[in-house]
């Protein structure tokens, strides 16, 4: 490698390191300071009945947005306003039961304090989170968290770097704290996240992923097991359930019990299916949710499992392909 190149890449590197080591250490640093103005923030917000509101501009405000979004998702109501657009109108936004988040690390954003007085008037409670507690901002808030940092990442000490990442981190514990006090389990969080992979886990049921009864190969207890063989090839799931003529299981015959009986010297061309059935299948209800039927599954090594409802009736039935294509597992 030439000289000038190795050298090169140790100093992007060198500083690469810089950066994460100051970020990391403004992170660390919050941990130190938290204290009653957080638990008094959080109190805050729990007390009132309203959404929060979080706003900031330039570099603060998209963290500002992070903010908000994260709070929605872990169980707190919560939107971004520009803090320019504020003053123009969506402030009509803000009630008398919310709370505003305001970001600013130098907590003198000409936007956001000429905002502050028709917050206070319009009766929200007002958070500030800025990285100087002399600042009108923070004089002016209900409650201020610092988000000061020893210094920025950025060599000239002029980019908000290490700055706007303490005050990502502060909100996320802020977020995190509210959503322990609110008892915000990961159901919840499912069922704001639907298009997830969360949410196809822990909202999808076994009715919604089964084939129905109907679509499921059956044979009676009596039949010979060449015909339940070729019920087992027609339908396509590597089994076939065996029932009494009310529906009800009384068995399964999978091509692991064929192997099985093969390998016993049965006779497939003598043999019934209630010799080499499995008795007392293993099953599940429709209303069990499917990741249940997977780890079920998983945990039984088997790679089908009848699906019966309350009166004791096949439903219909599952094979981890199903719960492949349904995207739980």
């Amino acid at each position: 490698m030439d000289p000038i190149t190795a050298s090169a890449e140790s100093r992007v590197i060198a500083l690469a390191r810089r950066v994460l080591r100051i970020e990391a250490d403004a992170v660390a640093a919050l941990a130190d300071r938290l204290g009653e103005e957080f638990e008094r923030a959080v109190d805050i917000i729990l007390k009132r009945h309203g959404r929060v509101i979080v706003t900031g501009i330039g570099k603060s405000g998209h963290i500002a947005r992070k903010l908000a979004a994260t709070l929605a998702s872990t169980g707190t109501p919560a939107y971004f306003v520009h803090a320019a657009e504020a003053a123009h109108g969506d402030l009509g936004m803000i009630t008398p039961e919310d709370v505003v988040i305001a970001m600013s690390n130098s907590g003198s954003s000409e936007e956001l304090l000429m905002i502050v007085p028709l917050v206070k008037r319009q009766g929200a409670r007002l958070i500030a989170m800025t990285g100087k507690p002399e600042s009108p901002l923070a004089r002016d808030a209900d409650c201020h968290l610092e988000v000061a940092v020893a210094e920025e990442a950025c060599p000239l000490n002029l980019a908000p770097t290490a700055s706007t990442t303490a005050a990502l981190a502060l909100g996320d514990a802020l977020a995190v704290a509210l959503l322990d006090a609110r008892g915000f389990a990961a159901e919840d969080f499912a069922r704001s996240h639907p298009g997830g992979a969360l949410g196809r886990r822990l909202l999808t049921h076994v009715g919604d992923v089964m084939r129905p009864a109907t679509a499921v190969p059956q044979v009676g207890a009596d039949v010979p097991l060449t015909q339940a063989l070729l019920a087992m090839t027609a339908g396509g799931m590597g089994m076939t359930a065996v029932t009494d003529d009310a529906g009800t299981p009384l068995g399964i015959f999978t091509d692991g019990d064929l192997r099985r009986a093969l390998e016993k010297g049965v006779d497939v061309r003598t043999a019934r299916v209630t010799e080499v059935m499995t008795r007392n299948p293993r099953s599940i209800g429709p209303g069990a949710l499917a990741v249940e039927a997977a780890e079920a599954m998983e945990r039984m090594r088997i790679s089908q499992l009848l699906v019966i409802d309350e009166a004791g009736r096949l439903a219909g039935a599952l094979t981890t392909h199903d719960l492949m294509l349904a995207k739980v597992i």
